[in-house]
């Protein structure tokens, strides 16, 4: 017997991203090429030689982490004084603390890839060119979204950019009333009624 209900629909599984798909796999193939590569340096040279990297990636990457932490500090500290004071910040050359902090973060871990790779993004040249490259997919990012969604973040990015002169923002909405007695010269419509606020 045909009731005229559909048959019930199974929900769908939100699709997961290659990157997360294959990220436990990465992970587990870039520790065994660590703890292979770390065999390698100990049987030519001696276990101390691998002992002596790992505890100066340690010290390095902690000075590195440190340094970076108060270089950011000193920054937005900075950055607040010049806007409390009225004068709009810089922005921050160089492609930021958050680039020398990865590279300290990988300088920690132990292994010699990550060592390489840490000291990689300490180099200035490469820092700008990564920061460049980071700005540039996040606003594509933001972009996609926002034509994604329609009324949803790009209409607030879009709200944020009302400024009044003195960067305050301005919230509001027009009414706007025509009605077939109200035209531009008719009787409460016209530039010279006192009703009408400047």
């Amino acid at each position: 017997m045909t009731t005229g209900t559909p048959p019930p629909t199974q929900p769908a599984r939100p699709r997961r991203s290659r990157v997360l798909r294959f990220l436990p796999l990465s992970i587990a193939a870039w520790l065994v090429l660590e703890i292979w590569l770390l065999t390698v340096v100990a049987g030519a040279s001696s276990g101390l030689m691998v002992f002596l990297l790992l505890v100066g990636g340690l010290v390095l990457g902690s000075f590195v982490i440190k340094r970076a932490g108060r270089r950011a500090f000193k920054n937005l500290s900075e950055a607040l004084q010049q806007q409390q004071s009225g004068v709009a910040p810089a922005p921050e050359a160089g492609g930021g603390s958050a680039l020398t902090m990865l590279g300290g973060l990988l300088l920690i871990l132990p292994g010699l890839i990550s060592d390489v790779l840490g000291l990689l993004l300490l180099v200035p040249p490469l820092q700008k060119v990564l920061s460049r490259g980071a700005e540039r997919a996040f606003e594509r990012k933001v972009r996609e979204a926002a034509a994604a969604a329609p009324g949803g973040l790009g209409d607030a990015f879009q709200q944020s950019r009302i400024h009044r002169p003195d960067g305050k923002v301005v919230q509001g909405e027009v009414i706007r009333e025509d009605g077939p007695s109200a035209g531009p010269r008719g009787p409460g419509g016209g530039p010279d009624d006192p009703q009408l606020p400047r």
